[in-house]
């Protein structure tokens, strides 16, 4: 007896189910191996279980006097580095005095050097980071290590008119100036065999970090933007740092990539919706000034970028996040866990 055969589905039919499918498999979540903006969703902090920075032992005895090249374009002579004042904008300086084994001779530090490590050391800068001449004078320091930045030209003459020895250097922050800063700093202090060891340890790790970032494709278009209240928002762009850490990270800095010029430019909301940013990184305390992710929302352009709408802001400590220091290696890794939900090998 034959058996009576099924009818077959249309193929029109069969084809519906099948974009039925994959649409149904799609919304489920990405598959494994997925990359791209969509690797991970929703706010998330980066975070350092240690926010000191690890000092090379044994201790460096510094050599002096020493003869460098500041940056302002002056010739110095340092001829004693036991009380040292390090005072810039992200705290880099105090990070590498400390990586350099010379923390117990650090006597004045700026705000934004907040580790635990040099919580008792006296802050000679202000919230604003703006250098206290008197403050700085007070401690009498035996070497005062800033930047260009940090020290305006009033300010550098008065430090001049004390006779304190200054020793200035790049204010501008990026990967590969890493190393050679930490050696600049080193040769001031009298310890350059030191500094060629923490440049070599901190080289080494800033590239095994960044090599261990999950690919994207595409690169996740990323957006830094530096908040103190509503009153003061800024989009990073060229030569801000956060441009570098972005590129790091397998992403499109998106400040750079809409045109921005300069490296800090005050934030609009047409500005903000020419970015298109997938993903927002933010300072914690930054963030905090405004309310967390519902108060940032609330900042002009924000909520109708795709960062926005899909509330996908990655946090971090302000006195790591740009401070391009000894800590930049696992600066690099943290955010790569936060931006993309997984530990890089």
């Amino acid at each position: 007896m034959r058996c009576p055969t099924r009818p077959r589905p249309p193929r029109l039919l069969l084809a519906v189910l099948g974009a039925a499918l994959l649409a149904a498999a799609t919304a489920c979540g990405p598959t494994t191996g997925a990359t791209g903006p969509a690797a991970a969703h929703g706010p998330a902090t980066a975070t350092l279980t240690d926010l000191d920075p690890t000092p090379i032992t044994p201790a460096p005895v510094p050599v002096l006097p020493a003869t460098v090249h500041s940056f302002d374009g002056a010739t110095v002579t340092v001829t004693d580095s036991s009380r040292i004042i390090a005072v810039d904008r992200y705290g880099t300086l105090t990070q590498t005095v400390y990586a350099l084994g010379l923390g117990s001779h650090l006597v004045g530090r700026s705000t934004s050097a907040a580790f635990p490590a040099v919580h008792d050391v006296p802050d000679v800068a202000g919230g604003s980071g703006s250098i206290n001449v008197e403050a700085v004078a007070a401690q009498r320091p035996t070497v005062f290590l800033t930047d260009t930045t940090s020290a305006t030209p009033a300010i550098r003459d008065q430090l001049r008119a004390l006779g304190i020895t200054v020793v200035y250097f790049d204010p501008n922050r990026a990967m590969d100036t890493v190393a050679p800063q930490i050696e600049a700093v080193a040769a001031a202090l009298g310890v350059p065999a030191a500094g060629h060891t923490l440049a070599a340890r901190t080289h080494d790790e800033i590239a095994a970090a960044t090599a261990a970032v999950p690919k994207q494709n595409p690169p996740p278009k990323i957006a830094f933007v530096y908040l103190r209240s509503t009153a003061i928002t800024m989009l990073a762009g060229p030569n801000s740092g956060a441009d570098a850490l972005i590129t790091a990270l397998g992403g499109t800095d998106a400040g750079t990539a809409s045109g921005l010029k300069e490296p800090f430019t005050p934030l609009t909301s047409e500005a903000m919706i020419a970015a298109a940013p997938d993903i927002l990184l933010v300072m914690s305390d930054g963030l905090a000034s405004v309310g967390g992710i519902d108060g940032l929302l609330k900042v002009p352009g924000i909520a109708q970028t795709p960062a926005g709408r899909g509330k996908r802001v990655v946090d971090m400590s302000d006195s790591v996040i740009l401070s391009f220091g000894p800590n930049t290696g696992r600066v690099v890794t943290a955010l790569a866990e936060a931006l993309y939900g997984t530990t890089p090998a």
